[in-house]
């Protein structure tokens, strides 16, 4: 298997695995190609079907030395239509009702929703967007039990559409009773990540928290921005969280389109300021699901997102029942690789001074590898902190990350520009830097005479004291 660490790519990405990929085979090809999260939507599939994935996963792992981490996806609170046999055919000004009731046989161009309380939800005038904005439905009046609407578009209603109120989010709970058994799930099963759908406020991630704490589950948790309501109380959220993902298909549903840009920008910059890692999801390669390569506008919404600083870009449909889930995660991993080539973080944008000891290391080695132009920065770490942090900084040159626990290695493939592996830590921290310099030189990452960063410990009195050094190799 190839090593992670020659791939030199500091954006990482997210793979949702489906139909497409599920395969021990499939799951090597993507780690060969550079996936370094594996995505498993709890949407979709029940716990066998995802359990044999994380399997596969873990003996991909162990066998060939790989370090792919497991973001378990909850579902969340989502409203759907009911059943529809056959699709409902529409046309802008066509009537459909959308009802509550549970009545075994409904009169034509009437569909049932899976919440009772959208009835209670929207107003006359709001716009019901069916599957995103595919099919755009006015409200036109509503009663106890049914919500009386106009189409605004053409096209097919069908079976378990996922509907959206322009301009709101429904009243529903952030984690559902099926939310806390797949969460359940996630910690038997050891998964690395949990992102939480459809986040409104800060509250949500702190009952989650709480959850894993109390089983002692060492899982970082990521919030899902893709509701309007989370907006007002981003601060709260990225401070609590993590980390973040912007689910741009569902943001988009519930907020006007041409905003959806600038909240990005926005919440990268938030996160970065913050030094927590962010995942541009949805829609970054989404022709691709169908067709062998990208639009112009999707390879230059990757480049946008690279640009921006971004720790992961994700592909969702592409590769769990796209025709061509490597050729997209090829494309992905090139246009990455590419932007980086001629990327300039605006320093600007890293978290200012602070009281905080370790950040201020981290940023004082930064500093040293951009005005000296070393080649690599070398941290020794045993929880990872260290690492995150001066990913945070955003320096130059990639970061190399030693640690002596697998688990810490795989939690570091969220973080930007972070290359994790195993080493033997000794008790004399200068053997312990010597395994680490001679594991790169082997795979000809240095050479001698390069110039490197250490963030490393030393024995002193001791204590171990945390420490900055320039070295020669």
């Amino acid at each position: 298997m190839v090593d992670p660490m020659n791939t030199m790519r500091k954006t990482k990405i997210v793979c949702t695995i489906g139909p497409r990929t599920q395969s021990y085979e499939m799951l090597m090809t993507m780690a060969l190609k550079g996936m370094n999260i594996a995505r498993l939507n709890m949407s979709h599939g029940d716990h066998d079907w995802h359990g044999q994935v994380i399997h596969h996963i873990k003996r991909l792992n162990r066998k060939e030395g790989g370090a792919v981490a497991i973001l378990l996806d909850t579902k969340g609170p989502e409203i759907k239509t009911g059943d529809v046999s056959p699709d409902i055919p529409l046309k802008n000004g066509d009537s459909l009702t959308f009802t509550i009731r549970r009545e075994a046989i409904l009169e034509p161009h009437c569909v049932e929703v899976s919440y009772d309380g959208f009835i209670d939800d929207v107003s006359i005038g709001d716009i019901i967007l069916v599957d995103g904005g595919m099919i755009r439905l006015e409200v036109m009046d509503k009663t106890a039990c049914d919500i009386l609407c106009q189409s605004l578009d053409e096209g097919l209603l069908g079976s378990r559409r996922h509907l959206n109120i322009r301009g709101k989010s429904a009243d529903l709970p952030s984690i559902t009773e099926k939310d806390w058994l797949d969460i359940k799930f996630g910690i038997e099963q050891g998964v690395d990540f949990i992102a939480l759908s459809f986040v409104k406020e800060a509250s949500a991630i702190v009952d989650l928290q709480q959850y894993l704490a109390e089983r002692n589950a060492n899982i970082d948790v990521i919030a899902k921005i893709e509701s309007a309501e989370a907006i007002p109380h981003l601060a709260e959220i990225i401070e609590i969280a993590d980390g973040v993902m912007i689910a741009r298909g569902d943001l988009v549903a519930e907020l006007a389109f041409e905003e959806v840009p600038h909240l990005q920008e926005e919440m990268v910059l938030r996160c970065r300021q913050a030094g927590k890692p962010v995942i541009v999801a949805t829609h970054m390669l989404e022709s691709m699901i169908i067709n062998p390569t990208p639009t112009r506008a999707e390879v230059t919404d990757i480049t946008w997102a690279v640009l921006q600083g971004v720790d992961c870009t994700m592909l969702s449909g592409e590769t769990t029942t796209g025709k061509y889930p490597v050729k997209a995660l090829e494309v992905m991993d090139a246009v990455a690789r590419r932007t980086e080539q001629r990327q300039k973080l605006d320093p600007r944008v890293r978290v200012e001074a602070s009281d905080n000891a370790k950040y201020e290391i981290a940023r004082c080695a930064a500093i040293l590898n951009n005005n000296l132009q070393a080649k690599a920065i070398l941290v020794f770490t045993r929880r990872g902190l260290m690492a995150v942090l001066v990913s945070a900084c955003r320096p130059n040159e990639s970061i190399y990350a030693f640690t002596n626990s697998s688990h810490v290695r795989r939690r570091l493939a969220i973080h930007w520009g972070v290359e994790a592996c195993i080493v033997k830590f000794s008790k004399t921290p200068e053997t312990t830097i010597s395994r680490a310099i001679k594991l790169l030189t082997g795979k000809n990452i240095v050479s001698t005479g390069d110039r490197v960063i250490v963030v490393s410990d030393i024995l002193a009195d001791g204590t171990f004291v945390e420490t900055v050094q320039v070295r020669i190799i």
